[in-house]
């Protein structure tokens, strides 16, 4: 069993029962220049703090895997070279290797559920690339969201993807996509990819009527 190493924040909110909300870390490490990296780190934790669930930022630091990171690591993590990009094909040797690597959507969500938390919120999701019937590369996103039971809140998959196709691989293996008080799939910047989502939520309302 890989050790958890959890940060104060997030060991007192398993101790008190407060809802965990994991985040990635990618887009601190590969899709962001400094300091706009860790600006966002901060401001997606604390847009998690405001619904009054605790954010779990995943990354792997020096071979250990720490669910919920402080502020000093958030600052070492954005500015550190040559990070590792995890995904589960890569995920344990990161840490056997004693190395630093930040968690895309995959290694997230396995190291959430290890974690006992239920909820990944996160940009975009990967999916199948163009030109994939020739290259096949698609990514590892689309089986983890088969196989490990954590439920991801995005905004779709990123829109340079071949998104019908997507669409279809989710549906081959069995994922539930369900769009949260719209009928289109989004495309990650935009709301609606002009694809009609398989499944959807409407949300409830903000008050309840006097009975």
């Amino acid at each position: 069993m890989i050790p958890l190493h959890y940060s104060d924040e997030v060991a007192a909110a398993r101790q008190s029962g407060t809802p965990l909300v994991a985040l990635e870390s990618t887009i601190i490490t590969h899709g962001m220049p400094i300091p706009i990296n860790l600006e966002t780190a901060r401001a997606t934790e604390d847009a998690v703090r405001k619904t009054g669930a605790v954010p779990a930022t995943i990354a792997v630091l020096n071979g250990r895997l720490h669910i919920g990171l402080t502020p000093a690591q958030l600052d070492v993590l954005s500015r550190a070279k040559g990070v590792a990009k995890l995904s589960r094909a890569d995920f344990a040797h990161c840490i056997a290797t004693g190395g630093t690597g930040a968690t895309t959507v995959a290694a997230t969500m396995i190291a959430a559920k290890l974690a006992g938390i239920q909820v990944f919120a996160t940009g975009g999701i990967g999916g199948v690339h163009r030109g994939a019937e020739s290259t096949f590369d698609i990514s590892a996103d689309l089986r983890e969201l088969a196989m490990t039971h954590v439920t991801v809140v995005a905004a779709g998959a990123k829109a340079i993807l071949d998104l019908p196709k997507t669409l279809e691989v989710l549906e081959t293996y069995g994922v539930p996509v369900i769009a949260f008080g719209q009928d289109d799939f989004p495309a990650f910047w935009s709301r609606s990819s002009g694809l009609p989502a398989p499944l959807r939520m409407i949300p409830p309302p903000l008050s309840q009527p006097p009975i």
